[in-house]
């Protein structure tokens, strides 16, 4: 493999950087910030402070120069405590119904009654460029919607939960009660300008034997961050899940999907695995479709799951079969395309993730590939923009630079078999720009291809380079 990380790039560019002043409550001051959160679609922007507390700012643009009819972004405070966050977008699955571009949702998970429920807390971007509190409608007996705290979830907050969002879909982690959960969100009913309600269905829950330290939930797969590795599900056959058919007499049923078909008297209460679809002539008033969330095991292949260990991690040049005695972790997951990612372990290396699938509920075909680098990064970001054919990615040593890594939109195979071709394609990548700060970093937040916010001791600061 070739180095792909240097740790100073040589290289002539300039650098636009400012010191980013956002609005400010009048009653008071924020506390310091501690993390960031950035939804690229409409470039809002979350700050997560000492007292973990959020505040939002939609449109956020340091570098364009203001005019007469600009406003700063407005401030919408989400009050502590709050554990974690996530941005996700709500998107019509019916594209001929009329609907306007996605909306922006933020979703926000806190402890309730001292840790032994949790509260998700719904957050829509209004079109007057303003974030409020949403109304969600939930049917299932382990959720109620309160609508002064949110959605109480009878589930086990503990010591800390972990979002990931994707499009109209979320995951949720629990450490304390082993356990993750995931959501489908839509708007129920018109997309009006003056409030949108949600509808929340809990789809699967997953029962963890071993624990997780990161979440991504993009495209088509749940990929969970474990020790030695990540554990990939293929997210569709979570999010449909089992529905239950209570029914007294039906004509012609047919079941797609290969699920089986059969004819009058299907008895009460059968479950079938498939999406709940269904064809051919039936008596609306005496069939009754209900949905039921899936359950699995974090250990199985059900649901055509799989575990892609860490490459490149043997000691010396002996091959060991065995993990090694400090386990290394997956903290953090970034998707590069649909089905390609990069994952940094706890020991500041990055690898390169590659997915595919033959076919819905086929099996994962799965490649993992490490990085040669010359430094240890400590944050890892990636600008998610599909218009580009490569990707802009930034790395940071967790002290005070950054680096720009551009990766090629070209294919890499996740056959292991074709180790040549693999080898080729990763010398795409290279590093192309630097950052050196003034303050340390704390963390980074791609803004476009080539701008970047950096977050340093309580300070934020904007960089482009051109």
């Amino acid at each position: 493999m070739v180095p792909v990380l240097p740790a100073v790039a040589a290289l002539m560019f300039e650098v636009q950087a400012c010191k980013l002043s956002l609005p400010r409550p009048s009653f008071s001051s924020l506390p310091p910030i501690t993390s960031l959160l950035f939804e690229p679609h409409s470039n809002s922007l979350a700050l997560m402070h000492s007292d973990s507390s959020f505040s939002l700012y939609p449109s956020l643009s340091p570098f364009s120069p203001p005019s007469p009819q600009s406003q700063a972004p407005t401030l919408t405070l989400v009050p502590p405590p709050s554990s974690f966050a996530t941005f996700l977008l709500l998107q019509n699955p019916r594209p001929n119904s009329g609907a306007h571009n996605p909306r922006v949702l933020f979703v926000v998970a806190a402890p309730h009654r001292a840790g032994a429920a949790v509260i998700l807390r719904f957050y829509v971007l209004q079109k007057t460029q303003l974030f409020t509190k949403a109304e969600v409608l939930c049917t299932q007996r382990d959720l109620q919607f309160d609508p002064k705290l949110g959605v109480l979830f009878n589930a086990n907050h503990g010591v800390s939960v972990k979002l990931g969002g994707s499009i109209n879909i979320f995951a949720m982690y629990s450490v304390s009660n082993s356990k993750i959960w995931v959501f489908s969100v839509k708007m129920a009913g018109d997309d009006r300008d003056d409030g949108v309600v949600l509808k929340l269905r809990k789809c699967a829950v997953i029962d963890c034997g071993v624990p997780v330290f990161s979440i991504s939930v993009s495209g088509e797969f749940l990929i969970l961050g474990e020790e030695n590795g990540v554990r990939v599900f293929q997210l569709r056959p979570l999010v449909k899940g089992w529905i239950r058919k209570e029914q007294r007499e039906s004509k012609n049923l047919n079941f797609p999907n290969g699920c089986g078909s059969k004819s009058a008297g299907v008895e009460a209460n059968m479950e079938i695995a498939c999406n709940g679809d269904l064809e051919g002539r039936t008596d609306l008033h005496r069939v009754s479709v209900k949905r039921r969330s899936v359950r699995f095991r974090q250990d199985s292949s059900e649901g055509s799951a799989c575990f892609v260990a860490f490459k490149g991690k043997e000691v010396g040049h002996l091959k060991s079969m065995m993990p090694p005695l400090i386990p290394v972790k997956a903290v953090s997951i970034q998707a590069l395309s649909a089905k390609k990612f990069l994952i940094l372990d706890s020991d500041g290396d990055v690898h390169l993730l590659c997915l595919s699938i033959y076919h819905l509920g086929s099996e994962i075909t799965c490649h993992m590939r490490q990085f040669t680098n010359t430094m240890k990064v400590q944050k890892l970001a990636v600008l998610p923009d599909t218009s580009t054919r490569g990707r802009t990615v930034w790395i940071s040593d967790g002290f005070y630079s950054v680096h720009m890594m551009t990766v090629s939109d070209t294919d890499t195979s996740a056959n292991e078999d074709d180790e040549n071709d693999s080898e080729e394609k990763l010398k795409q990548i290279s590093v192309t720009q630097a950052i050196f700060a003034s303050e340390r970093i704390q963390d980074i937040i791609p803004l476009a291809a080539n701008a970047l916010l950096i977050l340093g001791q309580g300070s934020l600061f904007a960089y482009a380079i051109s």
